[in-house]
């Protein structure tokens, strides 16, 4: 009379807290999730294949449409990957230019995460906090190089251009007033007791199964692993800069919220850093039209707001790769999504979707 049995629910690929076109089977006993099966590739688009199709002036701005979110990263990582397989010497303003557009990205990045976070979990007001400040961000962005979302910002060698007339002033406005609106946020969330029901003890991930899945970034953080390629395996000049590496030790979604928090400020850090030290000079490298890297082969990764982003280059002399590989962190993340939801309720699932910050374009690539 009363049997119960399992049910399978499809989450997704419309639901909006899916973020993008992600789909799950969810077979739930009751609202309990028993297993997850994650279904990617509505957005897949080839463009590791295109790639190869393409000369490598021609490859960055299919870049900027995998994360898009943080398009300053694919670019970033890149181009200093063809840069690592010729030998190129990047001019230093050229660098820190580079760490001064990466970590506006970074903030950015975050603050895109957190309104959406907030917003899935039924706090609407952080969404229109965050995204306030994303805007100044973004005009800083449109001054650079002319475009919001899809920056196509560097090029091999260095940059097409050097700053605005007036940039740095913006820039430095910016890292005085958002220490303030951060505070703003904290106020709404940190000890709000909905938030706290929402996010503690919930989405666990231990740092050994963190380390086994292959998380990186944020996620692999808050699971209380201190590991940044910017300080693990320093590129461009972050050998140069003081910050600290955030981790948490609760490992669930609430920790991997206080991490990100704690990353805006150390980006705030590095950003006050290469503000003061901005040295003259050019900023771009003397560079061939045609770009012809040696027969050969390289892997190159960076920090992206998600984890380690990766480029594998295949080069057989010629003007286009012979093969291109990304290294996605939100596909690699998302693998632990099933183990981090086992247990949890149907509500639970958007949370944990939302801690891992992922990405469609990047996934699915």
């Amino acid at each position: 009379m009363f049997r119960t049995e399992m049910m399978d629910i499809n989450m997704g690929p419309q639901h909006p807290s899916t973020h993008g076109v992600l789909r799950l089977k969810l077979v739930l006993d009751g609202e309990t999730v028993n297993d997850t099966d994650v279904l990617i590739g509505y957005l897949h688009r080839g463009v590791e294949k295109l790639c190869e199709t393409k000369n490598y002036h021609m490859i960055e701005p299919y870049t900027d449409r995998l994360d898009y979110v943080a398009a300053m990263y694919e670019n970033l990582g890149y181009v200093e990957t063809v840069e690592k397989l010729m030998g190129i010497t990047v001019p230093e303003r050229a660098e820190y230019i580079r760490v001064l557009t990466a970590e506006l990205q970074r903030i950015a990045s975050h603050l895109v995460w957190l309104g959406t976070h907030a917003l899935d979990i039924g706090a609407m007001t952080v969404f229109f906090y965050c995204f306030r400040e994303r805007e100044i961000i973004l005009d800083l962005f449109e001054a650079f190089c002319g475009a919001r979302l899809t920056y196509n910002a560097y090029r091999i060698g260095g940059l097409p251009w050097d700053i605005p007339p007036g940039w740095i002033d913006r820039v430095r406005h910016f890292v005085k007033i958002f220490p303030g609106r951060q505070k703003e946020y904290e106020t709404l969330l940190t000890k709000n007791r909905i938030w706290l029901g929402r996010t503690k003890g919930v989405g666990i991930l231990k740092s050994e199964d963190a380390i086994d899945f292959g998380v990186t970034g944020p996620c692999l953080r808050a699971s209380g692993v201190d590991y940044d390629i910017r300080r693990a395996h320093p590129y461009s000049v972050y050998d140069r800069f003081l910050f600290d590496i955030p981790t948490g030790e609760n490992c669930d979604t609430y920790d991997r919220y206080l991490v990100r928090m704690e990353e805006m400020r150390q980006s705030l850090r590095i950003l006050q850093q290469a503000l003061d030290h901005l040295p003259a000079g050019g900023v771009m490298a003397k560079v061939p039209k045609r770009i012809k890297p040696p027969v050969g082969e390289v892997y190159h990764t960076v920090e992206g707001p998600r984890g380690e982003l990766g480029f594998y280059i295949v080069s057989q002399g010629d003007d286009k790769p012979y093969r291109m590989r990304f290294r996605s962190p939100s596909f690699v993340n998302l693998q632990a999504l099933p183990h981090m939801v086992k247990g949890a309720l149907v509500a639970d699932v958007v949370a944990v979707i939302g801690t891992l910050d992922i990405v469609l374009g990047d996934v699915d690539r």
